[in-house]
């Protein structure tokens, strides 16, 4: 499982809920879509980042995102989810997420999100704060394109 993980620097582990099943007892696919949201967080909450975004009410909205199925999921199991940016530009970054069943070992998705900053206080889009962007690129272990 670790070489599938290789290329992320954040890899979080989540439990597989009876609850994200659906009628034909797998995973729901809206699920994925959930532990990517919480792998996001977690990504930046390990960063330091998160504190940086409270301070100064420029934080993150999710503009885009997808997801590919490779293989089901079922209750029970646990997920590893790999996490990384992969290019910052001035307004957004991209990040891209991975998904192994530790049961199976086997990856089951994989995923990637545009993730734009917000100026709360302005109402309007804004450039990624440089020190979030540092601690971004410094966090990181495979190469951060700039856009």
């Amino acid at each position: 499982m670790d070489e599938l993980l290789s290329e992320f620097s954040f890899i979080t582990q989540m439990n597989i809920e009876w609850g994200d099943m659906d009628a034909l007892q797998h995973v729901n696919n809206v699920e994925y879509f959930k532990y990517f949201q919480k792998a996001r967080i977690a990504y930046f909450e390990k960063n330091s980042s998160e504190d940086l975004f409270v301070e100064s009410r420029i934080s993150t909205i999710l503009a885009s995102t997808e997801c590919k199925f490779i293989y089901p999921l079922k209750y029970p199991d646990t997920i590893s989810i790999g996490a990384r940016v992969d290019s910052i530009a001035d307004q957004y970054f991209t990040m891209r997420y991975a998904v192994i069943s530790d049961k199976n070992q086997k990856l089951v998705a994989i995923g990637g999100a545009k993730v734009v900053m917000f100026d709360y206080d302005k109402n309007m889009k804004a450039s990624v704060p440089q020190e979030v962007k540092k601690r971004i690129l410094n966090f990181e272990k495979t190469k951060v394109e700039i856009v």
